[in-house]
């Protein structure tokens, strides 16, 4: 399923989620919530196996309407990175209001210019806003607090994939989304990355750690092969 098919099938089924837009926002998290608990399910919010198939079984599809092919859990998180592809900083001393709204969101209120790296940000704004159970890990914003998100997963689509920056004692990092990979290098999706929310392709040898949400079961997808097509690997994350 993707997100707009749990969408219409939440409405079919009585439970409205907003605009059917395959948007994992706060109306269609709710609906979901609401449908688990009628169904006697656990209400997470999360659109899990069980939630999925209990959604194919309530609401079939439409008259005239092709049926739904598969149960596949959508990765609701990296649909939301998806959305973003393209957003930017603000152009000098003016900042990006919707990256500042993420900050709010997150409770991250010393957090008041998009001059200052946003990675982190960028990926607890996509895991926050559509895995409402979801821990975070404590200081968000730094690319290397990732390290202790979810549990380890080998890479694979949707996966948080943390880096080292300047040297692999610094401390400093970069943090995006797993995409897929070549021999040398990962392909990423991720923010602050030439100061906007885009697809870069980072070292292998700069790999740190690979992160799964604790709250989704373990996808098995594993790795998928891409063709880089001979962009140069990203050496400005910050």
């Amino acid at each position: 399923m993707t997100i707009k098919d749990i969408q219409q099938a939440l409405a079919r089924a009585g439970f409205a989620t907003g605009p059917i837009d395959g948007i994992w926002g706060r109306a269609t998290i709710a609906a979901v919530k609401a449908f688990q608990k009628q169904k006697g399910l656990a209400v997470d919010g999360i659109a899990g196996p069980q939630t999925v198939a209990a959604l194919g079984a309530a609401s079939p599809a439409a008259p005239g309407e092709a049926p739904t092919t598969g149960r596949t859990v959508p990765l609701v998180w990296l649909e939301e990175a998806k959305h973003l592809l393209g957003l930017k900083e603000g152009p000098g001393a003016i900042d990006n209001p919707v990256i500042l709204d993420w900050a709010k969101d997150l409770g991250q209120g010393m957090y008041k210019s998009d001059d200052i790296a946003w990675c982190g940000l960028f990926v607890g704004h996509c895991i926050g806003a559509t895995l409402p159970e979801e821990p975070l890990p404590g200081g968000l914003l730094g690319a290397r607090s990732w390290e202790r998100f979810g549990h380890a997963t080998q890479p694979t689509p949707g996966a948080v994939i943390v880096f080292w920056r300047v040297s692999p004692a610094s401390g400093k990092g970069h943090v995006g989304f797993y995409l897929g990979e070549d021999d040398d290098a990962y392909c990423i999706l991720g923010g602050n990355q030439s100061d906007r929310v885009s697809v870069a392709w980072v070292s292998k040898a700069r790999f740190v750690a690979s992160r799964w949400p604790a709250t989704v079961a373990q996808a098995t997808t594993g790795a998928v092969r891409l063709a880089n097509n001979g962009q140069p690997l990203s050496v400005r994350e910050a």
